[in-house]
C-alpha cells in the first residue's frame, strides 16, 4: 500500500534535532563567539602605551625612594659598626684593668697569708721572734690595709664599668643587626622595582618603543621651552636688581640687602623661601661644585653610588659640593634641610633643585632653567631642563652654602 506521507525537505527539524548542516553551522558560530569572548579580555588587559610609560616612571621613582632608604641605612650601618668597634675596644681595655685589679687583690691576699695577718693579734704577738718584729709587722699591715681598700675600690669600679661597656656593646650590636636588616630590605626593594620596570619595557614592540621615544622627545621640547621662559624671567629680575642698585647708589643710599622677584616670576610650589642674594663667596664655591659636576657628565647612574665611576642623584650633588669644601648629608631628604630655601625665580648656579612631594630626586642648578643630574637607572649624568618631568614635579630650591 503506497504511503500518503510527503517526504520532508532537507534541513528541517526532526523531533527537535537539527540536521547536520545546521548543527555544523551552529557549532561553528558558538566556537567563533567563544574565541571572540576569550580574545576580548586579552586585548582589554594589555595596558596602553601611556599607562606603560606612567607605570615605568612610577617604578623608577619608587626605586629612587627605596635607594634613599638604602643610602640612609648604609650610612647608619657604617656609623653603628664604628660605634660597636669602639665599644668593643673599650670592653677589652676595661677587662684588662679588671684583671690587673684582680691580680693586685690576689697579691694582697697572698701577703696576708705569708705574714699571718689573718691570725689573731695575741697569737701573732706570741709567735713573733721578738716583740719588735711584731710591732714592725703590725705597722706594715696597717699600711697594707689602706692600700688594700684602694685596690678593692678599684676592682669594684673596674668591674662595674666593664659590665656597663659590655651591655652597651651588646645593645649596639643588636642595633647594627637591625640596620643591616633595613639595608637588605631596601636593596631588595630597589632591585624588585627596577626588574618590574625592565619587564614592562621588554614587552613593548618596536613600534611602541618608537612611539614612546617620540613622547619623550615632546616632553623634552616642552621642558626646554619652560627652561627658556625661566631664563628670561631671571634675566628681567637681574636687570631690575641692577637698575635699582644703580639708582640707590646715585641717590647716595646703600642697596637693600634683599632681592625682589621680578613681575611674573614664580617660586617652587609649596615652599617658603628667602630671597637673600648669593654673595661672592657662595659664587666661588658654586663654581667649584659645578666644575666637578660637569666633569662627571656621561658617567652612568647606579643606585647607591657616590663616585668616582658612577653616581645616583644625591651621590652626585654630595660629591660636587664636597669638591667645593661643603659637606652635605647623603640622602635627598636630608640634603633639602642643608641650606636656605630660595624661590625658583631666585635660583642661582650651584643651588640644589629637589623634586616630588616625597623629595626623591635632586639636581644641581647651572642657570637658565637647566641642571646637571643623574636621572635614573639606564641613563647617564647629563644636563637637562629642571622641567624634565613637568613644573609640578619641582619641590623646592635650596642654597647649600
Amino acid at each position: 500500500m503506497a504511503s500518503h506521507r510527503k517526504s520532508r525537505p532537507a534541513g528541517t527539524r526532526v523531533a527537535g534535532i537539527r540536521t547536520p548542516a545546521l548543527a555544523t553551522a551552529a557549532l561553528t558560530s558558538v566556537a567563533l563567539l567563544s574565541q571572540s569572548a576569550n580574545a576580548a579580555p586579552e586585548a582589554d588587559d594589555k595596558p596602553s602605551l601611556e599607562e606603560v610609560e606612567k607605570k615605568v616612571d612610577d617604578l623608577y621613582r619608587q626605586a629612587e625612594s627605596a635607594t634613599d632608604k638604602y643610602n640612609a641605612a648604609k650610612e647608619k650601618t657604617a656609623k653603628q659598626r664604628k660605634r660597636v668597634d669602639t665599644l668593643l675596644d673599650g670592653v677589652a681595655q676595661r677587662t684588662q684593668k679588671l684583671n690587673e685589679a684582680r691580680e693586685k687583690l690576689g697579691s694582697f691576699a697572698a701577703a696576708q697569708y705569708r705574714t699571718g695577718a689573718s691570725a689573731p693579734d695575741t697569737a701573732t704577738f706570741l709567735l713573733a721572734d721578738t716583740p719588735q718584729d711584731y710591732f714592725d709587722r703590725t705597722q706594715l699591715m696597717d699600711r697594707m690595709t689602706g692600700r688594700q681598700k684602694v685596690a678593692v675600690d678599684d676592682y669594684v669600679t673596674q668591674q662595674s664599668e666593664t659590665m656597663k661597656k659590655r651591655q652597651e656593646a651588646t645593645e649596639s650590636l643588636e642595633t647594627l643587626n637591625e640596620t643591616q636588616g633595613d639595608l637588605k630590605t631596601a636593596k631588595a626593594t630597589v632591585q624588585r622595582k627596577l626588574a618590574d620596570a625592565r619587564e614592562l619595557l621588554s614587552k613593548l614592540t618596536a613600534e611602541e618603543k618608537a612611539r614612546l621615544a617620540a613622547i619623550e622627545r615632546e616632553k623634552q621640547q616642552e621642558a626646554a621651552r619652560k627652561a627658556a621662559e625661566l631664563a628670561r624671567q631671571q634675566a628681567v629680575q637681574q636687570q631690575a636688581q641692577e637698575e635699582a642698585a644703580a639708582q640707590q647708589q646715585e641717590s647716595g643710599s646703600s642697596p637693600s640687602s634683599g632681592s625682589s622677584s621680578a613681575p611674573g616670576s614664580s617660586s617652587a610650589p609649596g615652599s617658603s623661601f628667602s630671597t637673600a642674594p648669593a654673595d661672592s663667596s657662595y659664587a666661588a664655591k658654586a663654581e667649584k661644585a659645578l666644575a666637578f659636576a660637569r666633569a662627571q657628565i656621561g658617567k652612568p647612574y647606579v643606585w647607591g653610588a657616590v663616585g668616582p665611576g658612577s653616581y645616583d642623584c644625591s651621590g652626585l650633588t654630595q660629591a660636587a659640593w664636597k669638591a667645593a669644601g661643603v659637606t652635605l648629608p647623603r640622602t635627598t631628604y636630608a640634603q633639602v634641610d642643608a641650606g636656605t630655601t630660595v624661590s625658583l625665580a631666585d635660583a642661582r648656579p650651584g643651588d640644589l633643585v629637589f623634586f616630588y612631594d616625597d623629595i626623591t630626586h635632586v639636581g644641581i642648578y647651572i642657570g637658565n632653567g637647566m641642571m646637571i643630574h643623574a636621572p635614573k637607572p639606564g641613563t647617564y649624568v647629563r644636563e637637562e631642563s629642571i622641567y624634565y618631568d613637568g613644573e609640578s614635579s619641582i619641590h623646592s630650591v635650596v642654597r647649600p652654602a
